[in-house]
């Protein structure tokens, strides 16, 4: 502010400022008007409200746990609470583990206490959230919800009561933060994007993604615009399909170049940072799998040798005319136990049609390490483009 005192002693010195009776003096902003300073409007009730969070564009850093999981902090509550939250475009609910839940996966992570925020309050409601890697059970609250820095009041927030099972437990996060579409939210909740949305908090309705490879630091979340630095080139679009999940239409698949036919009627595709796979319809892995040359393992899954990953097809999704391919160092994971080196094939099958009744494809995180992803609620539209 050193520019406005200087600004306005040349005023007074100019003017006589002390010979002015009072009743005749100029605005501040009228006498800098006149001497060609503008001041920028600013809304005199924002000093009402000093946690509110302007329109703005955030870039939230993730965690990249063993190129599986992609998970940041977030904080909860009044004083805040920190937690981190997996950020996962296949769910639409935002929960954490929190102090109503004794199970080994609760007491094992940072627990919401709702008695130790002041902003905290509840009607009771309580929710069901299946997922792929199991299930848990809990109760609806409302809260002040902080991501990025941008601040969300009277978030609903679900507080778990119940975790059964291992995959909770080995989880590195302490909640989930879904980002689909409402319209799949149990309880009818308003996801934590939605909520921004409807606050007018982001300068765009847009997030987007850039994971990186190999456990390599630099994964993030943006939210409100994008991260020019993280693609090259321009982001090609593609309409959402079923305002559900984030999902979108597959026109061809091809295997080094070959088009297989297998979408000629049609493919779907949920887009699913949550999910570490890329998956394919069930009736086609076998054919996959037989030209990746991949054996199966007792366990379900599928191996490759080694010796060959570089000689392996690239295989390649035609999304609204454009071709995104994905070679074999994208869909091979190589790894070691006991001193024994083995490649796995990170592609495993999907029984499900989608809606429709069209071949349904997850493309997970082997698909978006390999693509910057832009998720676009103003306009329904997915955009994805070439990593710098």
């Amino acid at each position: 502010m050193k520019w406005l005192f200087v600004a306005l002693a040349c005023v007074a010195l100019s003017e006589g400022f002390v010979r002015i009776p009072l009743k005749k003096t100029k605005s501040i902003r009228s006498r800098l008007r006149e001497h060609g300073v503008h001041l920028p409007y600013t809304d005199p009730a924002l000093k009402y409200e000093p946690y509110r969070s302007l329109a703005s564009s955030v870039i939230q850093p993730l965690n990249n746990y063993a190129d599986t999981t992609y998970y940041g902090p977030i904080t909860a509550g009044t004083p805040p609470q920190s937690f981190q939250v997996l950020f996962d475009t296949g769910s639409a609910n935002l929960w954490v583990d929190s102090t109503y839940c004794n199970t080994q996966a609760c007491v094992s992570h940072t627990q919401f206490n709702p008695k130790e925020s002041s902003t905290y309050y509840s009607n009771g409601e309580t929710f069901y959230l299946p997922y792929g890697a199991g299930s848990l059970n809990g109760v609806f609250g409302y809260d002040m919800v902080n991501v990025g820095g941008i601040v969300i009041k009277d978030q609903q927030i679900g507080l778990s009561t119940s975790e059964p099972g291992e995959n909770w437990v080995v989880a590195p996060f302490d909640g989930i933060l879904g980002l689909s579409y409402p319209s799949i939210a149990a309880g009818g909740q308003t996801p934590v994007m939605d909520s921004m949305m409807q606050d007018n908090l982001l300068q765009q309705d847009i997030f987007a993604f850039y994971l990186t490879a190999n456990e390599a630091e630099g994964s993030e979340v943006a939210f409100g615009g994008v991260d020019t630095s993280k693609y090259q080139g321009q982001i090609y679009w593609t309409p959402v399909t079923a305002e559900t999940y984030w999902q979108i239409a597959i026109n061809g698949f091809l295997i080094n170049n070959q088009a297989t036919g297998w979408c000629s009627s049609g493919c779907q595709a949920i887009v699913d940072t949550g999910t570490s796979q890329l998956t394919c319809p069930q009736q086609y892995l076998g054919y996959l799998m037989q030209s990746i040359g991949a054996q199966a393992n007792q366990n379900g899954g599928y191996m490759v040798d080694c010796s060959e990953v570089n000689n392996l097809p690239t295989i390649t999704f035609n999304i609204n005319g454009v071709d995104f391919s994905l070679p074999p160092s994208a869909y091979i994971s190589e790894e070691n136990q006991n001193g024994y080196e083995y490649c796995m094939v990170a592609i495993s099958s999907t029984y499900l049609p989608s809606q429709n009744g069209q071949p349904l494809w997850i493309l997970g995180d082997v698909f978006l390490r390999e693509y910057y992803s832009v998720y676009d609620r103003a306009n329904n539209q997915m955009g994805f483009a070439t990593l710098a």
